[in-house]
């Protein structure tokens, strides 16, 4: 299963509505160097800045990009032969849509500040920490590494006397919001620290076949590149197994900063390569339903209501307990949500009590209001209109 490309697939057909950020390369250490602060490839990494103004000129918003994982060599390999693994295959630009907008009427509460894109070239959501070779090749698994590089370069740029701010990431980036978020707070003592997760709460589930398919790829991926290692300690002392603190909703609970989750009940990704990955259904019973829930069958469509009650299942100490915490799930069948202009703020955004996502994050952020969003079951949402924005390459 290539997660990564898949992502990468799914990001680029979503569509976007708005403006291009030049990349900004780290100076790092040099690739030989034990502490190297690079890419899978060796490359060096790259961020992509907006200068706030007015008002938001002493407020921040990162956001990790997302791109799936890599577990194995050959994986990583590959990857590192994409945009996903080096900086030598990415584009100098990068579009900021949605939350990372610089225009009022497309993101009221956040347009003014000043806006970061963390580019994605590790494979472990920033975490790893380690270095394989075997004579004839080279991968360098430093996303903790780049991680903090960041962070050191944004310091003196301003990051350093932020008031506010705002840690966020969509997929592989939303789980790694989860990873750092109080990393982050504790990195800017002055500021007022949240962190909010798009599309990054992925449930540690069986498949349609009772495979941990999931799990397979979420412990390859820290065995291979030492990410459990910066994995919350207080989460890894108390499991039994180390390597699951890599799942959000293990790892939510130990987090004290103030925490946003936004996510859909039938997150596409995970419908479609975690409940019911290819592996599981070799011939293709729930192809018609992938593409259409509409064509989904009574069956299918009780697997994907059990989906989304283990789900809220996952969210109800958070929901009952946490006092500063927010969310918004809804019953799209979507995947990232916050970097989409269509699905953050626009006329036929959705929405749940009719507040679009913009909205309930920043009634969260500025706390105008407790923002617990649930949606109800589908069909009900008729705000969904983007159901299932498939890659165009999907079978």
């Amino acid at each position: 299963m290539n997660m990564m490309k898949l992502m990468d697939s799914f990001s680029q057909h979503t569509g976007f509505v708005g403006f291009r950020a030049m990349v900004r390369l780290l100076a790092g250490a040099a690739p030989c160097s034990e502490d190297s602060v690079v890419c899978l490839d060796g490359s060096l990494p790259a961020y992509h800045l907006h200068r706030g103004f007015g008002n938001g000129a002493s407020n921040w918003i990162l956001y990790f990009e997302g791109g799936g994982w890599c577990g194995d060599i050959k994986s990583c390999l590959d990857r590192a032969k994409t945009s996903h693994g080096s900086t030598n295959y990415m584009n100098k630009w990068a579009i900021f849509s949605g939350i990372l907008s610089n225009n009022a009427s497309l993101n009221p509460d956040f347009y003014n500040w000043n806006r970061v894109k963390l580019r994605y070239c590790d494979g472990a959501s920033f975490a790893g920490d380690g270095k394989f070779t075997n004579g004839t090749s080279l991968l360098y698994f430093r996303g903790q590494k780049i991680w903090e590089a960041i962070i050191l370069d944004l310091l003196p740029l301003g990051l350093a006397n932020a008031q506010k701010a705002l840690l966020a990431g969509c997929s592989a980036g939303g789980l790694a919001t989860f990873l750092h978020c109080d990393n982050f707070t504790r990195m800017l003592p002055n500021a007022s620290v949240k962190c909010l997760s798009d599309a990054g709460f992925f449930l540690d589930e069986r498949d349609v076949s009772f495979n941990h398919t999931i799990r397979t790829i979420f412990e390859d991926t820290v065995s291979l590149q030492g990410v459990e290692q910066n994995l919350d300690h207080r989460c890894t002392k108390l499991m039994d197994h180390h390597k699951l603190c890599f799942f959000p909703h293990y790892a939510l609970k130990y987090i004290t900063t103030p925490f946003f989750v936004l996510n859909s009940a039938y997150d596409v990704i995970q419908f479609h390569h975690i409940l019911v990955p290819p592996s599981a259904d070799v011939e293709g019973k729930w192809n018609h339903c992938k593409h259409d829930p509409a064509a989904c069958n009574a069956d299918q469509i009780a697997v994907l209501e059990g989906f989304r009650r283990d789900m809220l299942k996952a969210l109800s100490s958070f929901l009952k307990d946490s006092q500063r915490g927010g969310t918004f799930i809804n019953s799209c069948f979507a995947h990232c949500q916050s970097d989409a202009q269509e699905s953050w703020f626009s006329v036929d955004s959705p929405r749940i009590h009719n507040k679009t996502i913009a909205e309930a994050v920043g009634d969260w952020y500025f706390s105008r209001r407790e923002t617990k969003d649930i949606d109800c079951e589908y069909p009900c949402d008729t705000t969904c209109h983007n159901l299932i924005p498939l890659p165009q390459y999907y079978p």
